[in-house]
Parts: C-alpha cells; sequence; structure tokens
C-alpha cells in the first residue's frame, strides 16, 4: 500500500491537489503516520471554482493552507464511521456536516469514491472544493 500522497500522485485526477499540497509545505504531514481522512477535490473539483481562484491561493499561502487543513480530519473514518458522527472538526479547526441519508455528502460536496485505503489512513474523492463558513 502507499500513503495519501502517493496514492493522490498515483491516482492521475488529483494533480491541482497535489500541486496545492506542495505549495503549501503540506506534504511531509500527509506522508507522516497520521492517521488522517482526506476529503480530496480531484481535478474537475478545482475546475468549478472561479477563474484565478487557484493562482491567487497558491500567491496566498496561509489562506491555502487554512482550506487544505479544512479537507483533512484527524484519524481514519471510513464512510460508515462518518455516517454515525454526522459531524468532523477538520485539522483546520472547523466543523464539516456529514450526511449520509441520501449518498454520501460532506458539506456542499458529494463523494465520488469513498473508503480508499491508506497506510496513513483513508480517502475520500469529492467532486467539489468544499470552503470554510
Amino acid at each position: 500500500m502507499a500513503d495519501i500522497v502517493d496514492i493522490a500522485v498515483g491516482a492521475g485526477s488529483f494533480s491541482t491537489l497535489v500541486t496545492a499540497v506542495q505549495a503549501a509545505g503540506l506534504v511531509e504531514t500527509l506522508k507522516s503516520p497520521g492517521p488522517f481522512t482526506v476529503f480530496a477535490p480531484n481535478d474537475d473539483a478545482f475546475a468549478k471554482l472561479p477563474p484565478g481562484t487557484i493562482t491567487t491561493l497558491v500567491q496566498n499561502i496561509p489562506q491555502l493552507t487554512r482550506i487544505l487543513k479544512y479537507h483533512v480530519v484527524p484519524g481514519k473514518l471510513t464512510k460508515a464511521d462518518l455516517a454515525n458522527l454526522g459531524t468532523v472538526t477538520s485539522v483546520e479547526g472547523s466543523t464539516i456536516n456529514i450526511n449520509c441519508a441520501d449518498g454520501f455528502e460532506v458539506k456542499n460536496a458529494t463523494v465520488l469514491a469513498a473508503d480508499i485505503d491508506a497506510d496513513n489512513g483513508v480517502i475520500h474523492v469529492i467532486d467539489t472544493v468544499i470552503l470554510m463558513g
């Protein structure tokens, strides 16, 4: 098996996320033992952001880091775990609502692939970049 970063790199559909994680200096964190639960926006999710947003974020590392940390939860939480919890607190410190009543949603994002196992946690692929607030 591989860690969260290696899985994201190998998948080929997370190039924007990988670039953002590198720009924010979070690669080592996400390669550490964790465990972590990562709500990973795919490239299509980043493409839905308004034009220029990604460039602006890469130029504002503290804001980029905050948004990326909002997509990470301490611990290894499967879909079943998340369904039982209903809400989780991100590494960034904000609460994220989970809805498994009709499909699997994380805040305003739909989970496209759940429970991708990694050496140091689990990845849930989402179709939208989740923003705080």
